[in-house]
């Protein structure tokens, strides 16, 4: 199998653990349930109760499609709805949410928008804590919450859910050029 795939099956793995944390009895065992079945061709139905656990989607000014594919994977796969957080405003969410509309709808999600407002980390983390029902949150790890966990300049410890960053394929092929000096260097 191909290295990604196998990538995705982890944090996919990592992520369905993580929600039985978050979950009463009845909900995990739904969802266990539902993880056993063989997956049938079934059209799908829309996914927006508000008793759902949610899948929280950070979006920034811009939306990868292989972030996307994967939000949309993970929905589908554990059967969450789909929360947008975004310090965009709602048309601007709704702008760029708009080229995966027809798949977003084979996947029976409709997504709930919610605008940030503030001070971005912090103003993202009080709404992950009022918004129980997020189970965890992806992000883009080029993009700015990304890059700001990836650096430190956001705290880890203070996100109250787990994230995933999701690499886009063209990025994680590309190698470090700051490494590949230091072992060029290391080599002469």
């Amino acid at each position: 199998m191909k290295l990604t795939h196998e990538i995705k099956r982890m944090l996919d793995a990592l992520a369905f653990a993580n929600v039985g944390e978050n979950l009463n009895r009845r909900q995990k065992s739904r969802a266990i349930a539902g993880s056993a079945a063989p997956a049938a061709p079934a059209p799908q139905v829309a996914v927006t109760a508000a008793h759902l656990p949610q899948v929280g989607l950070y979006l920034g000014s811009e939306l990868p499609a292989d972030v996307m594919q994967y939000v949309v994977q993970t929905c589908v796969r554990l059967k969450h709805g789909l929360t947008v957080l975004t310090f965009q405003s709602e048309l601007e969410a709704r702008a760029l949410l708009a080229p995966f509309q027809a798949t977003l709808d084979a996947a029976g999600l409709q997504p709930r928008v919610t605008v940030l407002t503030g001070e971005p980390p912090a103003s993202l983390i009080h709404a992950l804590r009022k918004r129980p029902d997020v189970a965890f949150l992806i992000c883009n790890e080029s993009g700015y919450f990304g890059r700001g966990l990836l650096k430190g300049t956001v705290r880890q410890d203070a996100i109250p859910v787990p994230v995933v960053m999701v690499a886009s394929s063209e990025a994680a092929t590309q190698p470090n050029h700051s490494e590949a000096g230091v072992a060029h260097e290391r080599a002469a």
